[in-house]
């Protein structure tokens, strides 16, 4: 059997290529984690370093469904915030979660939303796949365009 050279030579740049892409990606969500893990301090005071919350007053965002689960609701909860009674990890809490989305409470960019999610998605034991910030713009932008009011734990039901 003959190998061409001209065959085999984009076809061995295909796979260089390919490898350096995924060390692209991965260099990329590291990046996006240690940004994510920055700006979480703004929640620590509620939530904790370990995400583990305030028992009775803040819930745990640690092996957390709300957290972890739809990636639609979690969202929702950081772009508008969320008030009343929420159940995590068969604990009830009723509080308010400030807002962090543009132009609401923290007014944090869509991509700032995003890392903050896929560090607390990827934290303390969780393995919840990352936020992309595309998904965020989706959900502000269509999803939940014009919502300037705290979603209650109700109303994100349908998103479980």
């Amino acid at each position: 059997m003959k190998i061409i050279p001209s065959v085999l030579f984009p076809l061995s740049l295909a796979v260089i290529c390919l490898g350096q892409t995924v060390h692209a990606d991965e260099a990329a969500d590291a990046k996006t984690l240690a940004r994510g893990k920055v700006l979480y301090q703004n929640c620590v005071a509620c939530h904790q370093p370990t995400g583990l919350g305030v028992p009775s007053t803040f819930p745990p965002l640690a092996g957390s469904d709300w957290a972890t689960g739809n990636e639609e609701r979690v969202i929702r909860v950081v772009l508008h915030g969320m008030s009343g009674k929420v159940t995590v990890k068969d604990a009830s809490f009723n509080g308010n979660m400030p807002a962090f989305g543009q132009g609401l409470g923290f007014n944090w960019t869509d991509d700032k939303v995003a890392a903050v999610l896929s560090y607390v998605r990827q934290s303390w034991g969780n393995s919840a796949p990352m936020i992309t910030k595309e998904k965020v713009t989706e959900i502000r932008t269509k999803g939940a365009a014009g919502r300037k009011t705290a979603w209650t734990p109700a109303e994100l039901e349908s998103f479980k």
